[in-house]
This record gives structure tokens, C-alpha cells and sequence, in this order.
């Protein structure tokens, strides 16, 4: 993975006027942590655990035979746009049994970047309809994983049934200038959108 450099400065900017919480989503095992943690210019806060048995029993392990460890709670990761915006990035659990956790996490946000896999397409769905319903903006980003089919975006968007105006782009969660790229096209939106960030 190709990390953020993790800074001493811990504290923000005095020139900060405006910080802006952004939410990573996506289902379960699509990439949010390394997300996050490609990204962040401090220590992200990480809630990872190694999976049990008895998580085996309820989530949904084909096709990851190389995942041992899962969200439990949340990631936390800042990154510092210019002298005036700080975004704060965080990254929600993907199982269905900690939904109504990011529920929760949407409080405040400005809005969601909603990671997708093309192996399971299906499963973001539900991650979606939740923003929705909670009224909060996103952009997909369509993480690249070496054995996923190579879809066209037109074909994602389609599948997605994503509006045209909703940002679709593609991304390798693991390399941190991908990543931004996918984050700067979120922000984009939502200066189309809101106009919130304009003055930052």
C-alpha cells in the first residue's frame, strides 16, 4: 500500500477556517481502511480485529480467501487540502450488522465517497440507498482489483442504475495520488452541489 507520510503535526493549521467530514462507504471487504490509510496525513485511527469463526458464520467470505482482519467500528483519517480546508475522512464498517452504526456517522457529514468492486456490484446497493435515504450526496469510485472483470464505466453506471450527474470514477484504494483523485472528484460535486467549500 502505498501509505500517506504520517505527520508529526497532529494539530491543524491556525488558517484553517473550514473542515469538511467526508465519509468512506462501501460494503464489506471493498477497501474503505486502505482508503483511508492511503490517504490520511496523520496516524489513521484504525478498528480493525482479527475475524473470528463465528464472524465467518455471518459474513460473506467467497471469493476473499486473503481476508483476515475486518472494520469493527470505524477509520479515521485527516487530510489537509490547502492552508484553509481540512477534510476529515471517515471510513464506515461494511457488514449489514453495523449499518445502523454509519447510520449514525452520517450526522454532520458533507458527503460520501462509496467504494465499489466489479466482482460484486450487487452488494453496494444497500450502501447506496442508505445515503439516499439520509439525503446525504456521494460519488462512486470503482476500486481495481487484480482478478476483477474490467467493465467499462458506462457499464458500471448502468449496472448501478447511478444518476448521470452522480461521479463514477476509478481508483486503486492502495496508491495514495489514485485515491486523492477519487476524493477531488467527490469534492468537485459537492462544490456543484452545495457551494459549501467555494470560499476554502
Amino acid at each position: 500500500m502505498d501509505s500517506a507520510p504520517a505527520s508529526d503535526d497532529v494539530y491543524l493549521r491556525p488558517s484553517v477556517q473550514t473542515a469538511v467530514k467526508l465519509l468512506i462507504v462501501g460494503h464489506f471487504a471493498v477497501g474503505k481502511t486502505t482508503f483511508v490509510g492511503s490517504l490520511s496525513e496523520i496516524r489513521p485511527l484504525c478498528t480493525e480485529e482479527v475475524m473470528t469463526e463465528a464472524g465467518a458464520l455471518v459474513d460473506d467470505l467467497a471469493g476473499l480467501r486473503d481476508k483476515t482482519t475486518t472494520t469493527v467500528a470505524l477509520d479515521f483519517g485527516r487530510l489537509t487540502l490547502n492552508d484553509r480546508l481540512v477534510l476529515y475522512l471517515f471510513g464506515t464498517p461494511g457488514q449489514q450488522r453495523f449499518t445502523r452504526l454509519w447510520q449514525d456517522m452520517t450526522q454532520g457529514a458533507l458527503g460520501a465517497l462509496v467504494l465499489a468492486d466489479s466482482r460484486r456490484l450487487s452488494q453496494s446497493f444497500e450502501v447506496m440507498g442508505v445515503l439516499e435515504e439520509h439525503g446525504l450526496p456521494y460519488a462512486v469510485a470503482l476500486n481495481q482489483f487484480h482478478d476483477a472483470p474490467a467493465y467499462e464505466l458506462d457499464e458500471v453506471r448502468e449496472a448501478l442504475d447511478l444518476l448521470p450527474e452522480t461521479p463514477l470514477v476509478r481508483c486503486d484504494a492502495r496508491d495514495r495520488v489514485s485515491a486523492t483523485r477519487a476524493l477531488i472528484r467527490l469534492v468537485e460535486y459537492l462544490l456543484t452541489r452545495t457551494g459549501q467549500l467555494e470560499h476554502a
